[in-house]
């Protein structure tokens, strides 16, 4: 009989410890798997860590942009004929890749010679404009020529990243619009989207216009005429000369008069008074 309760008490001992060697075999896996887990985090967050920061300083990961600069020319050409001129400019333009954004021709007259003065504006690609100047120069005589640059990088960049910007906002408002579920929530969503579209559509113009002006410098020329001076005997210049000093000599006489009248009558009116207090003191 005690064999019996020895035997069942030896049982019991060997499951206990068993069971609780099993029990920490569970504890020490799930402190392993715990620890893996937590570094695998750690690992994760330092390297986006790392990536923001080489970003932020500038590494491989920025995103480089190019200078953005408006090239603006203005130039005086004299040339034999401002008719030729102009039509060679605007042939040079179209040869270069540009075109002509607006031109004009004015006539003088001066006694028997007459003479021509014109304007001429056209948009040649960036990278072609001092080729373009080089071969208008040889159309006649630069007096003038002036080259003005505008950098408007930052601009760009700002246009670029809001556009960007807005067309996620566009997205996320599309997909909001589609989980709506009554006609309040349907009409606010529309009217949001309409608000962005239309500033979406504001800075597409505007980046567009960036771009033209860009890729494309503007070059302003003025032309006139080497032969523009006409010589004359002077004869008609002086007649009316005189006739112009005469009329302000008029001009000045009657202006004197108007001022100078008050002070007559106001002397004439004295001299009455003076006159009949005299006569009256001589009686």
């Amino acid at each position: 009989m005690k064999k019996t309760h020895l035997l069942c008490a030896l049982m019991l001992l060997i499951s206990a410890v068993v069971v609780s060697g099993c029990m920490s075999l569970d504890k020490d896996a799930d402190s392993l798997s715990y620890t893996s887990n937590e570094k695998a985090v750690s690992g994760y967050d330092s390297a986006t860590e790392d990536s923001v920061r080489q970003v932020s300083s500038g590494g491989a990961g920025t995103v480089s942009v190019d200078r953005k600069t408006i090239t603006t020319v203005d130039m005086t050409l004299e040339v034999d004929e401002v008719p030729a001129a102009i039509e060679q400019i605007s042939a040079s333009a179209r040869a270069f890749g540009g075109y002509v954004s607006g031109s004009s021709v004015y006539s003088h007259t001066y006694d028997s010679g007459t003479w021509k003065d014109g304007y001429i504006t056209v948009r040649v690609p960036e990278a072609e404009h001092p080729l373009f100047l080089e071969e208008v120069g040889k159309l006649g005589e630069v007096t003038s020529r002036s080259v003005s640059g505008q950098d408007v990088t930052e601009e760009y960049i700002d246009v670029t990243a809001r556009l960007e910007n807005l067309k996620k906002q566009e997205q996320r408002l599309h997909e909001v619009l589609n989980m709506s579920r009554t006609v309040e929530e349907v009409l606010s969503v529309e009217k949001e989207i309409e608000r962005v579209r239309g500033e979406i559509d504001s800075l597409t113009g505007r980046l567009n216009y960036l771009n033209d002006r860009v890729e494309y410098s503007t070059i302003s020329i003025r032309l006139t005429e080497s032969d523009r001076v006409v010589y004359s005997w002077g004869l008609g210049d002086a007649l009316s000369e005189s006739v112009r000093g005469f009329i302000s000599m008029i001009n000045a006489l009657i202006i004197l008069a108007g001022y100078m009248l008050p002070i007559i009558i106001l002397l004439a009116l004295f001299g009455g008074l003076f006159v009949a207090l005299r006569r009256m003191a001589r009686r």
